[in-house]
């Protein structure tokens, strides 16, 4: 049920014509209360889609009731008349529900550039409103894909309260507080500053590490909402680790669905000077086509690795340097060591362990190997 599992909320999703399949495409999760504390964090590209613009002001104040998303189209670069489809969207989702429409965040998702047909959107959004159930949290879900293969949910329990969430996103996973588009729900009774706080910690060490492409979306955001339903009030420690997992969870979910992806590739980056130094390492080996290319090909050059570190400003000595492929440390002290013939990439799930010798900070970046099929269908996206 996702983010319907928690008390207080209900949610729908209906085919509104924008997806030419006539799939899902209008998604609407809604805050019943009693509270409506809501903490939201969007993509850092500069190039931001009319929804982000729209929803970074309705955040400001820490209240959310409802977030409307459509799937079909992205409405970024589409001029004013964009701005005022989701003005209209978010206008619509409030009368219906007799809130304010700043207090309804807006999210879209699909081709840049596209114009979203207002009447299609509209009615979508009426037929949405109008479906909204305790039991619509997989429909919400499964309204929200693009070029997903399955639907991404997850729930977590506390002590009498429980969180619940559901994410979109198979391609442009990139780091910018937030990736994708994520849904979270609680009923656990959270005031938005702590709700703030606990979603940045659990976005950076999850959708922050998660690195498929390199390629940061323009419409990226994670919108946290809590109803208070429960009546229980967590320590902030406690919150912060139940959603630090639930946000975890999906992440996993959204690498294993990366477009086209054969390996699922954890970067582990020890014994550094600092986390950023740590995070900074296994980054941009994350986004070295070459290597990316040599898993693809099941090929342990680890070669491709060193040469990546060396791109960063982290602390290390190149000549003291050691990799372990799937724990098989096959560069020791920057010189050749273990056998890479002893090394098997058949399995989804590849490890990468690189230790600087510089610190004692580590960081965990995951990524996935650049496929035919990725090229494939990111060269075929728009048509």
């Amino acid at each position: 049920m996702s983010t319907t599992h928690p008390q207080g909320f209900l949610a729908a999703g209906v085919p509104a014509g924008l997806k030419s399949t006539g799939a899902k495409d209008v998604a609407l999760v809604v805050n019943q209360g009693p509270s409506y504390d809501a903490a939201v964090v969007f993509t850092a590209n500069r190039c931001q889609a009319n929804p982000v613009i729209w929803s970074r002001e309705v955040a400001k104040d820490g209240v959310v009731r409802a977030v409307v998303l459509n799937s079909g189209g992205a409405n970024c670069y589409t001029g004013p008349e964009g701005f005022q489809t989701t003005h209209a969207t978010a206008e619509l989702v409030a009368s219906r529900l007799g809130v304010g429409a700043g207090d309804v965040v807006v999210c879209s998702t699909g081709l840049i550039g596209l114009h979203n047909d207002r009447d299609q959107l509209l009615a979508g959004v009426e037929a949405a409103a109008t479906a909204l159930s305790p039991d619509g949290g997989q429909d919400a879900a499964e309204a929200i894909m693009t070029t997903d293969s399955v639907s991404k949910t997850v729930l977590v329990e506390g002590d009498g309260w429980s969180i619940g969430a559901m994410a979109k996103g198979a391609g442009m996973l990139a780091p910018a507080l937030a990736t994708m588009l994520v849904v979270i729900t609680t009923d656990a009774a959270v005031p938005s500053d702590v709700l703030d706080r606990a979603l940045r910690a659990a976005c950076q060490v999850s959708f922050d590490r998660l690195d498929s492409d390199g390629c940061m979306s323009t419409n990226d955001t994670v919108a946290l909402m809590a109803s208070g339903a429960s009546g229980i009030a967590p320590e902030e420690a406690e919150f912060t680790a139940r959603l630090t997992e639930a946000c975890s969870d999906l992440a996993m979910q959204l690498l294993h669905d990366a477009e086209g992806a054969d390996h699922s590739i954890a970067i582990t980056t020890v014994n550094a000077a600092t986390e950023d130094d740590a995070v900074e390492v296994g980054r941009s080996v994350a986004r070295s086509n070459l290597f990316k290319a040599a898993i693809f090909g099941k090929d342990p050059n680890w070669g491709r690795i060193l040469a990546s570190v060396g791109t960063t400003q982290a602390a290390f000595d190149p000549a003291d340097l050691d990799v372990a492929l799937n724990d098989v440390w096959v560069c020791r002290h920057s010189t050749p060591a273990e056998d890479p013939a002893a090394i098997s990439l058949e399995e989804r799930d590849v490890t990468v362990t690189i230790d600087l010798k510089a610190g004692a900070a580590s960081a965990t970046v995951w990524t996935n190997d650049l496929t035919h099929a990725y090229v494939h269908e990111n060269s075929a996206y728009s048509s």
